[in-house]
């Protein structure tokens, strides 16, 4: 049975790119992003298929079967400036209540899964209450929600990354985390290519932060990549990053956006299309904005089983 699913701050499209990888046939796919050049990665990956733009503004006579959203961490995150997502208070992580307001006028209509990831400061103590309140507004509206803490080492990917995942379903039972199968975590060097001597390390502030500097009172060290990546992020030229990798002469590189997009469960073909439409920087942005695709896709397997 074909699909129709929601995506809210859609990014690059993780779920939609999961549900390709384990052959699940979508009938139509609505999508809203902001960000230009996330929208043109998605286009790109999805050639042919749809083409939407980052103004796309969706309307609420929508009939989805699941909704995924993305809501931004920024003020959630402990790397961040911690300025919380109270309900009118105008952060970028406060979009959680209009994904809320969406379920709510889609009336009969609402989706019968909805699906939210996000940091795991959504658990700690000063946004609890944000989170308590979004789940009794969908217990509200007839929905069933649980919670876990999921590691993408723990679904194939050497990349340390916690992530809340919340599954809301409409009716009486709640979708059972323990159901998925953990997948044996792939060896890095896997992920790794012959990266150009353009990623080397060579500006005096980074430097100074690797193993072993005289002058490493700078701040926080780098971490050596040796059985798994450190969380993928934003940005790599910067401490923290996703951790570097050591070279034969003694030096360090950074991670590639190949090796970031390969580490959050991409192909190297979504890769390629992205690329023939956005720079580096870019790149980096999206493969830390995004979630590990095999995280869907196991999460999906269960829920349209």
């Amino acid at each position: 049975m074909a699909l129709k699913i929601l995506e809210l701050f859609g990014g690059i499209g993780s779920p939609r790119i999961a549900l390709r990888n384990i052959g699940v046939p979508v009938k139509s796919i609505d999508y809203v992003e902001i960000d230009e050049a996330a929208v043109r990665s998605y286009n790109a990956m999805f050639a042919g298929q749809n083409d939407y733009d980052a103004q796309n503004v969706i309307g609420y006579n929508l009939k989805p079967d699941i909704l995924i959203h993305g809501s931004p961490c920024q003020d959630i995150s402990v790397a961040g400036k911690r300025l919380g997502a109270d309900e009118g208070s105008g952060t970028r992580s406060s979009l959680m209540w209009q994904t809320l307001k969406i379920v709510e006028q889609m009336g009969a209509w609402r989706p019968r899964i909805i699906i939210w990831e996000n940091v795991k400061g959504v658990l700690q103590r000063r946004m609890h209450h944000n989170y308590q309140k979004y789940v009794d507004v969908l217990d509200g509206l007839g929905y069933q929600t649980s919670h876990a803490v999921l590691d993408a080492r723990d679904f194939g990917l050497p990349q340390y990354r916690q992530r809340v995942f919340t599954i809301s379903t409409l009716g009486r039972h709640s979708f059972d985390f323990s159901r998925l199968q953990h997948t044996a975590m792939q060896s890095v060097s896997r992920y790794l290519i012959d990266a150009p001597v353009e990623y080397t390390i060579h500006t005096p502030s980074m430097l100074a932060r690797l193993p072993g500097a005289p002058q490493n009172s700078m701040g926080r060290q780098l971490q050596v990549i040796k059985d798994w990546t450190w969380t993928i992020t934003t940005k790599q030229n910067r401490n923290p990053n996703s951790g570097v990798v050591p070279l034969n002469n003694g030096l360090y590189r950074l991670l590639t956006p190949l090796e970031c997009w390969r580490l959050q469960g991409y192909t190297d073909t979504d890769y390629k299309a992205a690329a023939s439409v956005n720079g580096k920087t870019n790149l980096y942005k999206q493969a830390g904005n995004s979630i590990p695709v095999p995280i869907f896709e196991e999460i999906f397997r269960h829920l349209i089983a």
